[in-house]
Order: C-alpha cells, then sequence, then structure tokens
C-alpha cells in the first residue's frame, strides 16, 4: 500500500484529502505544520507528498525546497494542492520542484488522476 504525506493548514481540506484518497486504496498521513512534516520524513519516507502552499508557519514552496534538498526524498513526487490559480503560481510551483498542481476547490478525481500519474513516473 502506498503511503501519502498530506500536509496543509486546514484540518478539513486534509480529512477531504484523506478520505478520497483513502478510498481509492492509499494509506494516508495527514499533518497541519510543515515542521511536523519535516520530522515525519526523519523516520519514515512517503511515496507522495501532498503540500499546501499558504500556510502560516511556511509555504509549501520552502518545504518543498527543503524536501528536495535531502537526498532521501529527492524524487518523491509532489503535489502542490492550493487556491492559488493564477498561471504564475503553477509555474512557479513547478520551477520548486512539484511533480503536478492541483487547485481548490477540486473534484475527487482530479487528485486520484494527479496521483496516479505521479506514482506511475516512479
Amino acid at each position: 500500500m502506498k503511503t501519502i504525506l498530506a500536509v496543509d493548514d486546514s484540518r478539513s481540506e486534509l480529512r477531504l484529502v484523506e478520505a478520497i484518497l483513502q478510498q481509492s486504496g492509499f494509506r494516508v498521513v495527514t499533518l497541519e505544520n510543515p515542521e511536523a512534516a519535516l520530522m515525519f520524513v526523519e523516520k519514515e519516507i512517503p511515496d507522495l507528498m501532498i503540500l499546501d502552499v499558504v500556510m502560516p508557519e511556511m509555504s509549501g514552496f520552502d518545504l518543498c525546497r527543503q524536501f528536495r534538498a535531502r537526498p532521501s526524498l529527492a524524487k518523491v513526487p509532489i503535489i502542490f494542492c492550493t487556491s492559488k490559480d493564477q498561471d504564475f503560481d503553477r509555474f512557479w510551483a513547478l520551477r520548486q520542484g512539484g511533480n503536478a498542481y492541483v487547485t481548490k476547490p477540486f473534484a475527487p478525481h482530479e487528485l486520484i488522476d494527479a496521483v496516479k500519474q505521479c506514482l506511475e513516473k516512479v
């Protein structure tokens, strides 16, 4: 079973992501804090990560850069899932090391498709 780490400061968004992905057969670890995510990856390497961009403690872009700087996480797919929907935001996310970009609100199949596509490329 593939493990997905989802990091978002919104508990309701995390519950939604968790429900969608669990129904598709994934193990989902949800964290509301980027610092907790940094601690989590010290113990376990997920198969894929989903990051919100706008979080008060640290942006998803900054978190992505920290993950990418670690050899053990350099190739783990990252999906940015955010309400930022401008073309530049999407461009910037991919330049920061993201593999896919899903805008909120999203349909469940959009998230599942992005996850499956990213996992197929690994």
